[in-house]
């Protein structure tokens, strides 16, 4: 008797979880067809990075402009283009740290930020172009360079090296924050002035340990949002790398979803990649600011307030306007406003956001 009065129970406290549960609604949204007017003899290659400046200017950073062996070939090209679209110019043409691009970011200053994984450097270039700082360095050519290799277990983080950095951001003081990547397990800070300050995190799971940190942003009160993609999370930091929260996305993956490569995943594999953060972007200030994230498979953009409250989501894999393949960097000028750079399309789409006809 006691068993079926347990079993009454449980079927009760599902079903009234199942009612209590939220739907997280779909977020209509446009994506601009033939956005960016490019150059009759340019394409993008893998875009993996794209950022807006205070001009509305828009900085695609693509794995384009390719020379080597296929294997170990150099694959990274800055482009700016107008609010329009249109095609202005290259910057850092030939550069010595251009490798294998992965992120770009650009400060409060116009300051463009490019974050080369494969030099393991990071350059800071002044609003017209020119290298003002640099971080990191690529192993020497003289010396038969070869790549990082991963070990178990790691090696050391050493204060000034980088081993696959992932992107870069400030906090209100303008100290500077790196994560640091596939190989290295950590957020380096700097000072504005490009002072070695302190590092924090290690490869893990645990709170304050990260497993590919592979996105960062901050929000204006100064936080530091680290998107730990192979944890499946967020985690945030104040600017001394004290932990302050996590934030989870859990939504379930509809079925039919097709990768836009590779085998139907299970559905418990499914659920590991669903939330999986490739990259966040946060509002600017002042007045309310928002997180918006990304995920691979099932190729959503979500939309968060800034303590972890999921508010919507977008999109879904595919290679057509409005699907994604691999979106690896966003830029969020406005809270309706997203640039979306994907890997595998080759391509970044400028989303327009209608979350008041949601539901309609």
């Amino acid at each position: 008797m006691m068993i079926r009065v347990s079993l009454i129970c449980l079927c009760f406290l599902a079903a009234t979880l199942a009612v209590a549960q939220p739907t997280v609604p779909e977020i209509p949204f446009d994506s601009a067809p033939d956005f960016f007017k490019m150059p009759a003899d340019l394409n993008f290659g893998e875009v993996s990075g794209v950022a807006v400046n205070s001009k509305g200017h828009v900085f695609v950073y693509s794995r384009g402009n390719t020379t080597g062996p296929a294997y170990g070939a150099s694959a990274a090209q800055l482009l700016e283009f107008g609010a329009d679209g249109k095609f202005i110019r290259e910057i850092g043409k030939n550069l010595y740290a251009w490798s294998y691009a992965h992120a770009v970011r650009v400060d409060r200053n116009d300051n463009i930020w490019a974050i080369d994984k494969g030099s393991d450097m990071i350059i800071r270039f002044s609003p017209e172009g020119h290298v003002t700082m640099v971080f990191g360095r690529k192993k020497e050519a003289s010396d038969e360079a070869a790549p990082w290799t991963r070990v178990n277990p790691p090696r050391p983080a050493v204060d000034g090296q980088f081993r696959q950095p992932t992107d870069v951001t400030w906090d209100t003081q303008g100290n500077i924050f790196i994560s640091d990547g596939y190989i290295n397990s950590r957020v380096a800070k700097y000072d504005k002035n490009g002072r070695w300050v302190k590092q924090w995190g290690d490869r893990g799971n645990k709170q304050g340990e990260f497993n590919t940190p592979h996105s960062i942003a901050a929000d204006a009160a100064g936080n530091i949002y680290v998107a730990d993609r192979g944890n499946r999370r967020i985690q945030v930091f104040d600017p001394d790398g004290n932990f302050k929260r996590e934030i989870t996305i859990d939504v379930p993956v509809p079925s039919g979803i097709v990768p836009w490569m590779g085998a139907m995943p299970s559905a418990e594999a499914a659920a590991r990649q669903s939330g999986a953060p490739w990259a966040i972007c946060i509002t600017p200030g002042p007045g309310t600011q928002y997180l918006y994230s990304s995920d691979a498979y099932p190729g959503r953009i979500y939309k968060l307030s800034l303590d972890g409250k999921l508010l919507g989501m977008l999109g879904t894999s595919g290679r057509q306007p409005k699907e994604f393949g691999w979106i690896h960097e966003l830029a969020c000028p406005t809270e309706n406003t997203l640039y979306a750079a994907e890997l595998l399309n080759w391509r970044v789409q400028k989303l327009t956001l209608h979350p008041g006809k949601a539901g309609m």
